[in-house]
């Protein structure tokens, strides 16, 4: 089962202009600059110590690191802890990437249930790729009950916030009518969006959608 991810959601950041309210705060802020010019080492070095007095932010770094292997060893099992424990306190990077990893068996047994349950909480924080994902878990029964007009829901809204695999996929339930009435002239509009976003599995049904009547 292909899942879309986002590890690391990069937020350039000029500390000059930063003022800081404490020294946790200005320390976090010199390690996420450290990731932002790759010198990862440093940046584990100046957030593990936050992680470990329970900074969500950190912690979700932390885990990053681990699972990409960027200034350590890479350890699925430690990016685990750390997603999970970040997660847990809302953190919604965490959630899905924890998703993820449960969804892929990194880490840990594989696991969808615990797969469906954190893309679910990320989702309905607005994750476009929680929802595209969460989409796809109702479409294909993988932790929770198969349920075509879920998988439409969560398709929807990942495909209205430009997620251009949501939009394929939206795209093809309108198409034969899965969860949906069928719609040609939707099918076309989503699909149409998903190939001008570049997706070329789309591009090719937008073709074959053209010769619909």
């Amino acid at each position: 089962m292909k899942l879309n991810k986002i590890l690391l959601a990069t937020t350039v950041l000029v500390l000059s202009t930063v003022s800081f309210a404490n020294t946790a705060e200005k320390q976090y802020y010199q390690g996420i600059e450290a990731v932002r010019k790759g010198d990862y080492q440093t940046a584990f070095h100046l957030l593990q110590p936050l992680a470990e007095q329970g900074n969500a932010n950190s912690q979700s770094f932390l885990g990053v690191m681990y699972a990409n292997g960027e200034g350590v060893k890479q350890d699925y099992q430690k990016a685990v802890k750390w997603y999970q424990k970040a997660a847990e306190q809302g953190h919604v990077l965490a959630q899905l990437n924890l998703g993820v990893l449960y969804a892929n068996g990194r880490g840990m047994k594989k696991d969808y249930n615990q797969a469906a349950k954190w893309f679910q909480k990320a989702a309905e924080q607005g994750n476009e790729y929680a929802q595209y994902n969460l989409g796809r878990m109702y479409f294909n029964g993988h932790g929770i009950k198969q349920d075509y007009n879920q998988a439409v829901k969560w398709y929807q809204k990942a495909a209205e916030q430009g997620n251009s695999d949501a939009q394929f996929d939206l795209g093809l339930m309108y198409g034969v009518g899965k969860g949906i009435d069928k719609n040609i002239e939707k099918a076309k509009i989503w699909i149409g969006k998903s190939c001008s976003s570049g997706v070329q599995d789309a591009c090719r049904a937008y073709q074959v959608l053209l010769k619909e009547k």
